[in-house]
Protein backbone atom coordinates (compact mmCIF):
# COMPACT_ATOMS: atom_id res chain seq x y z
CA UNK A 1 0.00 0.00 0.00
CA UNK A 2 0.98 3.32 -1.01
CA UNK A 3 2.20 5.77 1.97
CA UNK A 4 -0.24 8.83 2.42
CA UNK A 5 0.34 12.30 2.13
CA UNK A 6 -2.07 15.78 2.69
CA UNK A 7 -1.24 18.16 0.27
CA UNK A 8 -1.67 21.55 2.33
CA UNK A 9 -3.20 24.50 0.45
CA UNK A 10 1.01 25.86 -0.17
CA UNK A 11 1.98 23.15 -2.04
CA UNK A 12 -0.51 23.82 -5.03
CA UNK A 13 0.35 27.61 -4.45
CA UNK A 14 3.81 26.77 -5.85
CA UNK A 15 2.83 24.74 -8.41
CA UNK A 16 0.54 27.81 -9.75
CA UNK A 17 3.09 30.61 -8.50
CA UNK A 18 4.55 33.53 -11.07
CA UNK A 19 8.07 33.73 -11.84
CA UNK A 20 9.94 35.64 -8.96
CA UNK A 21 13.33 37.51 -8.42
CA UNK A 22 13.43 35.78 -5.42
CA UNK A 23 15.81 32.78 -5.34
CA UNK A 24 14.80 31.27 -2.54
CA UNK A 25 10.62 31.14 -3.43
CA UNK A 26 12.06 29.93 -6.93
CA UNK A 27 14.49 27.21 -5.74
CA UNK A 28 11.46 26.27 -3.14
CA UNK A 29 8.57 26.10 -6.85
CA UNK A 30 11.29 24.05 -8.44
CA UNK A 31 11.18 21.78 -6.10
CA UNK A 32 7.71 21.49 -5.85
CA UNK A 33 7.20 21.10 -9.34
CA UNK A 34 9.99 17.98 -9.56
CA UNK A 35 8.41 16.36 -6.42
CA UNK A 36 5.03 16.87 -7.95
CA UNK A 37 6.26 15.35 -11.51
CA UNK A 38 8.47 12.82 -10.24
CA UNK A 39 7.26 11.20 -7.27
CA UNK A 40 3.87 12.40 -6.25
CA UNK A 41 2.56 9.51 -8.44
CA UNK A 42 4.10 7.34 -5.37
CA UNK A 43 2.30 8.26 -3.23
CA UNK A 44 -1.79 7.86 -1.92
CA UNK A 45 -2.61 12.04 -1.78
CA UNK A 46 -5.67 13.65 -0.03
CA UNK A 47 -6.80 16.69 0.92
CA UNK A 48 -9.81 18.49 2.70
CA UNK A 49 -12.19 20.87 2.23
CA UNK A 50 -10.25 23.80 3.78
CA UNK A 51 -7.40 23.69 1.16
CA UNK A 52 -10.39 23.47 -1.46
CA UNK A 53 -11.42 26.79 0.03
CA UNK A 54 -7.55 28.13 0.57
CA UNK A 55 -7.11 27.85 -3.38
CA UNK A 56 -10.38 29.17 -4.20
CA UNK A 57 -9.03 32.72 -2.80
CA UNK A 58 -7.04 35.23 -4.98
CA UNK A 59 -6.91 35.69 -8.53
CA UNK A 60 -9.41 33.92 -10.30
CA UNK A 61 -7.44 32.44 -13.03
CA UNK A 62 -4.59 31.37 -10.68
CA UNK A 63 -7.06 30.07 -8.39
CA UNK A 64 -9.21 27.77 -11.43
CA UNK A 65 -5.54 26.49 -12.15
CA UNK A 66 -5.22 25.31 -8.56
CA UNK A 67 -8.71 24.21 -8.59
CA UNK A 68 -8.23 21.99 -11.28
CA UNK A 69 -5.11 20.71 -10.12
CA UNK A 70 -7.22 19.50 -7.18
CA UNK A 71 -10.34 18.48 -9.00
CA UNK A 72 -9.44 14.56 -8.80
CA UNK A 73 -8.19 14.24 -5.26
CA UNK A 74 -9.84 12.50 -2.39
CA UNK A 75 -11.68 14.40 -0.09
CA UNK A 76 -11.53 13.68 3.69
CA UNK A 77 -13.87 15.21 5.79
CA UNK A 78 -13.80 17.79 8.66
CA UNK A 79 -16.11 16.32 10.85
CA UNK A 80 -16.38 17.79 14.87
CA UNK A 81 -13.91 14.59 15.64
CA UNK A 82 -11.40 16.76 13.44
CA UNK A 83 -12.49 20.35 14.70
CA UNK A 84 -12.04 19.39 17.84
CA UNK A 85 -8.65 17.67 17.52
CA UNK A 86 -7.75 20.87 15.48
CA UNK A 87 -8.93 22.97 18.86
CA UNK A 88 -6.61 20.87 21.17
CA UNK A 89 -3.63 21.02 18.59
CA UNK A 90 -3.96 25.02 18.75
CA UNK A 91 -2.88 24.68 22.24
CA UNK A 92 1.09 24.65 20.64
CA UNK A 93 1.98 28.00 20.35
CA UNK A 94 -0.30 28.64 16.67
CA UNK A 95 -1.79 32.20 16.81
CA UNK A 96 -5.61 32.37 16.79
CA UNK A 97 -4.97 33.49 12.84
CA UNK A 98 -3.22 30.18 12.13
CA UNK A 99 -6.77 28.20 12.61
CA UNK A 100 -7.00 26.73 9.25
CA UNK A 101 -3.06 25.66 9.84
CA UNK A 102 -4.48 23.48 12.94
CA UNK A 103 -7.21 22.20 11.05
CA UNK A 104 -4.85 20.83 7.89
CA UNK A 105 -2.46 19.38 11.10
CA UNK A 106 -5.68 18.31 12.47
CA UNK A 107 -7.33 16.13 9.67
CA UNK A 108 -3.78 14.83 8.58
CA UNK A 109 -3.92 13.66 12.11
CA UNK A 110 -6.91 12.15 12.77
CA UNK A 111 -7.00 10.16 9.26
CA UNK A 112 -3.36 8.79 10.48
CA UNK A 113 -1.76 10.17 7.34
CA UNK A 114 1.69 9.22 7.14
CA UNK A 115 3.20 12.78 5.49
CA UNK A 116 1.76 16.22 5.59
CA UNK A 117 3.52 18.39 2.75
CA UNK A 118 3.51 21.83 2.82
CA UNK A 119 5.72 24.94 2.41
CA UNK A 120 4.22 26.71 5.77
CA UNK A 121 7.53 26.42 7.60
CA UNK A 122 6.14 29.84 10.08
CA UNK A 123 3.20 27.78 11.33
CA UNK A 124 3.61 24.14 10.14
CA UNK A 125 6.74 22.62 9.22
CA UNK A 126 8.26 24.47 12.39
CA UNK A 127 10.90 22.32 14.37
CA UNK A 128 9.14 23.80 17.34
CA UNK A 129 5.96 23.97 17.07
CA UNK A 130 6.34 20.06 15.67
CA UNK A 131 7.49 19.23 18.80
CA UNK A 132 4.50 20.58 20.93
CA UNK A 133 2.37 19.37 18.00
CA UNK A 134 3.74 15.85 18.89
CA UNK A 135 3.16 15.58 22.93
CA UNK A 136 -0.44 17.00 22.26
CA UNK A 137 -1.40 14.60 19.39
CA UNK A 138 -0.15 11.85 21.78
CA UNK A 139 -2.11 12.82 24.69
CA UNK A 140 -4.79 12.99 22.54
CA UNK A 141 -3.99 9.25 21.18
CA UNK A 142 -3.03 10.12 17.83
CA UNK A 143 0.49 9.89 16.17
CA UNK A 144 1.52 13.40 14.19
CA UNK A 145 1.96 12.99 10.60
CA UNK A 146 5.69 13.64 9.39
CA UNK A 147 5.68 17.24 8.75
CA UNK A 148 7.88 18.18 5.24
CA UNK A 149 8.41 20.30 2.71
CA UNK A 150 8.52 18.49 -1.04
CA UNK A 151 12.85 18.96 -0.66
CA UNK A 152 12.57 16.50 2.55
CA UNK A 153 10.03 14.45 0.89
CA UNK A 154 12.50 13.68 -2.49
CA UNK A 155 13.72 10.21 -1.88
Amino acid sequence: MSETVYIETSIVGYLTARPSNNSLLMASLEITQEWWNTRREQFALYISQVVLEEVARGDAEIASKRMDILRDFPLLEINQSVQSLAMFLAKTNLPAKASDDALHIAVATFYGLDYLLTWNCKHIANAQIQKKLTQISIEAGYELPTICTPYELMG
